[in-house]
């Protein structure tokens, strides 16, 4: 018995789509491709390993003095652009990136081996957000479980005693059997405002263009100096050690923007996936149904030359797109880096549009998105030329959108491929 669909007028494989039951996006496709381009993720630095008390012993040496080791540098947690990737999806199964800790030192004088640092490769372009609720996912669901059963108000969870990074090391004193920690809290640390701050994503500390670039997202924590660090000629003795810092620690929303030079934008149907396969390599399906494309393709366009671009195919817009209407919006930003965009128009009207008003209200989408997409450079390609009534759809587009030059192309059957690619190429250098 087939399957049922309950969505009445889309086509069965469109149906089947669903959106990940978990709150990042991410998309499922017939070939079990997922593309993820926004993930939230909790990151931890590794804790330094604490110093040792000890000392020295050996046969004929009386008094041997100190000999305790420093502890090991926590691992730190460092992302990688990397441009063999193109979307988010390793974060998407790993979301906790922790880094290892640091040893504790030793005697005879020993620093413990310092924590590896976690590398994670991310693709390029992509933006880093600290969230601006950095508690750790387990303890604040342990704290809210603990307010549920109270039946009381959520307190502020308290400062932390010392600050990471900031020169502050405590002390761990030890006497018989008794130890205890000594802090200097002479001087109060402040936190460092960033003027890239979104209300929803929080404040941007990183942006990932290069390959090969590395930022630090969470800096591991300096291990404590060993009680031989503290030996003076007025104290000889001394029977205290540092412990090692914690390294930091937060919630970050990773959000990826594709570094593309040309961006296809155009309405369902236009023909941009037709295009994109016809001037590059690139696979993408084509069906004759609306939001074929359900997440951005990539094609790199070769030249004789040895030139190469690379072109970005956006699920189509439609009306309201900037008010999550339809799926391009959730994939506007992949052509806010694009050096020129290529709005594609279905000038023959397959599905009863005008193409003059498909113009002015991908423009008008563009716009409400965000302002700069419009003083982008642009070229306007009439597809499906070969079409009878396109023909004289193309006279009353010029008609009523007066000094646009449209570029007349068909995807379909290789028609002005090849000015369309002179084209692009001369815009982008």
């Amino acid at each position: 018995m087939p399957p049922t669909n309950s969505n009445q007028g889309i086509p069965q494989t469109v149906a089947k789509y669903k959106w990940s039951s978990r709150p990042e996006y991410a998309f499922i496709s017939d070939s079990n491709f997922m593309f993820i381009d926004e993930i939230k993720i909790y990151a931890q630095a590794g804790h330094g390993g604490r110093g040792c008390v000890a000392f020295h012993r050996e046969a004929y040496i009386t008094k041997g003095g100190p000999s305790g080791g420093n502890g090991g540098r926590g691992g730190s947690v460092i992302l990688q652009a990397d441009h063999d990737l193109n979307n988010l999806i390793q974060q998407y199964y790993v979301p906790r990136l922790i880094a290892p800790g640091g040893e504790a030192g030793m005697g005879k004088g020993m620093d413990g081996h310092a924590g590896k640092d976690l590398i994670i490769k991310v693709p390029c372009g992509t933006l880093v957000w600290r969230l601006s609720d950095t508690t750790p996912p387990i303890k604040k669901r342990m704290d809210d479980e603990d307010d549920e059963d109270e039946g009381e108000a959520a307190e502020e969870p308290p400062k932390p005693l010392f600050a990471t990074g900031t020169g502050k090391r405590p002390l761990l004193r030890r006497a018989g059997g008794v130890m205890g920690m000594e802090i200097d809290l002479s001087q109060e640390t402040e936190g460092s405002e960033s003027a890239d701050h979104d209300a929803e994503k929080g404040e941007l500390v990183a942006d990932l263009t290069t390959h090969g670039q590395q930022f630090v997202l969470c800096k591991g924590g300096r291990g404590g100096l060993g009680n031989r660090n503290f030996a003076t000629a007025r104290h000889q003795t001394p029977r205290f050690a540092q412990p090692g810092e914690p390294g930091t620690e937060g919630e970050y929303l990773l959000e990826l923007r594709i570094m593309a030079e040309v961006g296809l934008v155009g309405y369902p149907n236009a023909g941009k996936s037709t295009l994109l396969a016809a001037i590059s390599k690139a696979r993408p399906k084509i069906a004759p149904y609306p939001f074929t494309t359900l997440h951005p393709q990539i094609g790199i366009v070769e030249y004789p030359d040895w030139k190469r671009l690379t072109v970005c195919d956006v699920p189509g817009l439609i009306e309201g797109a900037h008010n999550n209407v339809g799926l391009g919006h959730e994939f506007l930003r992949h052509i806010q880096r694009c050096k020129i965009l290529v709005l594609l128009l279905d000038m023959a009207g397959t599905d009863g549009r005008h193409p003059w008003d498909d113009y002015k209200q991908l423009l008008k989408e563009l716009e409400l998105y965000d302002p700069e997409l419009v003083e982008k450079p642009r070229l306007v390609v009439a597809n499906k030329i070969d079409e009878a009534i396109a023909e004289k759809n193309l006279k009353q587009f010029k008609t009523k959108i007066k000094k646009v030059p449209v570029l007349p192309i068909s995807a379909a059957f290789d028609q002005g491929m090849e000015k369309f690619l002179e084209t692009i190429r001369r815009a982008v250098e």
